[in-house]
């Protein structure tokens, strides 16, 4: 690339004719002019991106459809700097972007003009969908550059930011959604915005194509600039105001958890599963919540909608039947087409429902789904270092080279017959409902919509000659389908994210007694801490070997959560502590200490327009949600106080959504049920000298552990000799109990008060079931 045409890019001058690379001569206002001498690019930044440019290569393949002649991209922007995915997808788009910084609201402030502020992730189809369309537009681009400060920012890197301003979407428009757009004042207030926009007029039947409200919007600022500046403030204050902390109320008790399952059976699809309409999502439906109602109350009808919904996810074509996981959501009410990217998120929260349906029903689907899905992450969705990547796109090239949504995951009729042969493919095509005319863009996703029993008979097969074909031509179409360009993939590695597949993995080994999980999940902690936490505090994010941004309640809520996961697999003492830490750390620098409950950032964070504190749980819980049971936990592991009311006074701070609106923090009801009830404190004590897995008795008991689905409980599984040291300081109720003959015992308690230890498995499955009547 020629530092001249880097210099063209850094100036925001790219008005173009066709096929040239010279700026092009325009008349220009005097902001315009003040634009080209203010925002220049000094010498030695320029430098700067020259270098971080040739770093990269001659491998590197600029994601722009503006090259020279040699493969070198025509324009480079400040992204490039970024580790973020998302950013570098647009370091070579003609737009002059910034990212979220204080130089970009300074020249905007210096050159009197409005922030263009543009929101979206790495894997979002119309993120792409408008970077073509727009972005990657010369014309369109050179009035961003020119009448705009353009700022790019990461979601997923800067959740408050998205928060933020998808408040003010949202209030301006009536919803949200990425990728998001909004046009602010150089205070970083809103004053329009939206999601998607086509380019032009009448692109995609749209009467405003997005070049057009760019001129509207900016002759609004300058005809009218305090007209523009008053109108933001206002809405800067509602957004104040909405997300400002409300005064605690009373406690919620058990009867909440009633109302939400009362909620989610009005709004039960009894047909397939789930929430009635489309698109469905796995988080709008409280599966977790119906579990435990069904494990207290006997509630058949709570324990059918659960099992329902967790099979007819699993059958549909939103899990990926050849690889394993699940993509984001599906557009149908069948669950059959779903939108493909792969969020790790989502494949962590469905593998805890998954096990944990696994626990109290036993039913061998729910133990493929979750295995095959930890699997898929392990394979593909895993660093080297141990820490887990964070989605992969919707999105894939097909063999004519354009990106097509869903590609990579679709077969045809002939496609399969060219690599099982027409038997199989016989088969497979029954099994999967593969037909010639296709379900999707005449190609076929996978999906199981009627029972092994009924396929077989049509077939004049057995059920068993049935699973052998399937599990002979998986792993065939597994490596077929790897042949073909896969969808990018997000390798950022966030920690809040990481927390809940480490939990995933580390309730998955303790459930399916798996060591290989438990290393992965040992893996990815010890990444985290080595990495993310320099000096104690805790980072967000990690990319191309650097940790970047502090963290937000989520990192310190999920992680947290995940390392007593991890302590209650193991017993390493460590795990807790750090847990402990961490948690003291949310408390030190995020708790609102007036009325309860945590901002999603810290009290020395970057001030914007507004401080968030989270009452809601979509498709990512709330970090509150998850902060009130970890204190509950930590609370019945080390009988320290202040636990128990860190714990009520969040749950107080979210009463009165709780008591309005249940359904909207789903998440938090777990808590709220693990504070109703009284937990179980289970010790099994091993012999001296002797590990978990080979301890005489330890396997017995262990098994039935296992096979229980207890979620209100601690466990700890330790020797005795482990026990008379630093962990039985740390807790406190499980020192002082020894084996006994030699062999493993197991103490169940609640409060303090103890059942009679046992080694006898038939005991221990008892004391560990029985519930206090009223409870």
């Amino acid at each position: 690339m020629s530092s001249g045409a880097l210099g063209l890019a850094l100036l925001g001058v790219v008005a173009c004719d066709s096929g040239c690379s010279r700026p092009k001569t325009t008349k220009t206002t005097p902001q315009a002019e003040s634009a080209g001498k203010t925002a220049e690019i000094g010498p030695e930044l320029k430098k700067k991106l020259e270098a971080v440019l040739a770093a990269k290569g001659g491998d590197y393949v600029p994601r722009t459809k503006h090259k020279s002649a040699d493969g070198s991209p025509k324009y480079t922007n400040r992204l490039i700097l970024q580790t973020s995915p998302y950013l570098l997808q647009h370091a070579h788009n003609p737009v002059n972007w910034f990212p979220w910084s204080e130089e970009a609201f300074e020249v905007a402030k210096a050159l009197g003009r409005p922030v263009f502020l543009s929101v979206g992730y790495s894997t979002c189809h119309w993120c792409h969908v408008m970077e073509e369309e727009s972005f990657e537009d010369e014309e369109v681009a050179k009035f961003m550059n020119e009448h705009y400060i353009p700022v790019k920012v990461d979601r997923e890197e800067r959740p408050d930011v998205d928060s933020i301003y998808m408040s003010a979407v949202n209030r301006l428009v009536g919803r949200g959604g990425w990728p998001m757009s909004v046009w602010l004042t150089p205070k970083r207030e809103p004053f329009f915005g939206g999601t998607y926009f086509p380019a032009r007029d009448g692109d995609r039947g749209t009467r405003k194509g997005f070049l057009t409200i760019l001129g509207e919007q900016s002759d609004a600022y300058k005809s009218d600039p305090s007209g523009v500046a008053a109108r933001a403030s206002e809405l800067a204050g509602q957004i104040k105001n909405a997300m400002s902390s409300q005064a605690s109320s009373d406690f919620v008790g058990r009867s909440v958890v009633a109302r939400a399952v009362g909620l989610a059976a009005s709004r039960y699809d009894a047909t397939w599963g789930g929430q009635r309409g489309a698109p469905k999502f796995p988080s709008s439906f409280p599966v977790r919540v119906l579990l435990r109602h069904h494990r207290r109350s006997g509630d058949r009808p709570s324990l059918d909608m659960a099992v329902a919904t967790l099979h007819k996810m699993a059958e549909g074509g939103m899990y990926d039947h050849v690889g394993g996981g699940f993509h984001r959501y599906s557009t149908d009410p069948r669950w059959l087409v779903p939108h493909f990217e792969k969020m790790l998120y989502d494949n962590a929260l469905l593998t805890l429902a998954y096990v944990e349906a696994f626990q109290l029903t036993k039913e061998p689907d729910f133990e493929r789904v979750a295995r095959e899905t930890l699997d898929y992450v392990a394979r593909e969705m895993t660093a080297p270092d141990g820490g887990f990547y964070s989605a992969t796109d919707a999105d894939s090239l097909t063999p004519s080279g354009h990106r097509e949504e869903g590609y990579y995951f679709t077969w045809t009729p002939a496609e399969l017959t060219a690599l099982l042969g027409p038997e199989r493919t016989r088969i497979i095509s029954a099994y999967y409902a593969v037909t010639a005319a296709g379900n999707f863009e005449r190609r076929n996703i996978f999906w199981t919509p009627r029972p092994r029993e009924d396929v077989a008979k049509e077939l004049g097969i057995t059920v068993a000659e049935l699973r052998s074909t399937v599990a002979e031509a998986l792993p065939l179409l597994h490596r077929e389908r790897n042949k073909r360009p896969a969808p990018l993939r997000d390798d950022k590695i966030q920690v809040s994210w990481n927390g809940l597949m480490i939990s995933a993995f580390a309730r998955a080994a303790l459930v399916f007694d798996s060591e290989r999980y438990r290393d992965v999940a040992h893996r990815a902690a010890s990444f985290l801490l080595a990495k993310l936490r320099p000096g104690g505090r805790l980072q967000h994010s990690y990319n191309v070997g650097r940790a970047t941004g502090p963290a937000f309640l989520e990192d310190y809520a999920f992680f947290s959560a995940a390392l007593l996961d991890l302590f209650e697999l193991s017993s390493e003492h460590s795990w807790l502590e750090n847990a402990v830490s961490m948690m003291n750390e949310l408390e030190k620098h995020h708790a609102d200490a007036s009325n309860g409950g945590y901002f999603l950032t810290a009290n020395d964070a970057e001030k914007l327009i507004a401080r968030e504190k989270p009452g809601h749980d979509g498709a990512v819980p709330s970090g509150n949600s998850v902060a009130a049971l970890n204190h509950l936990r930590l609370s019945e592991l080390t009988t320290e106080d202040k636990w128990r009311v860190r714990a009520e006074t969040t749950l107080r701070a979210f009463a009165r959504t709780l008591n309005a609106q249940p359904y909207a923090l789903d998440e938090m009801l777990l808590a709220v049920d693990f504070q109703t009830d009284v937990p179980k404190e289970v010790v099994i004590v091993l012999p001296d000298d002797s590990k978990r897995e080979d301890a005489p008795g330890a396997a017995e008991l262990l098994a039935v552990l296992r096979a229980t689905f207890l979620p209100s409980r601690v466990l700890v599984v330790a020797s005795e000799r482990a026990l008379e040291k630093k962990l039985g300081k740390l807790v406190p109720w499980a020192a002082d109990k020894p084996a006994k003959d030699g062999k493993a015992r197991a103490y169940v308690c609640e409060r303090g008060s103890c059942e009679l230890p046992t080694s006898d498995p038939k005991v221990f499955r008892k004391q560990l079931t029985e519930q206090v009547a009223g409870r």
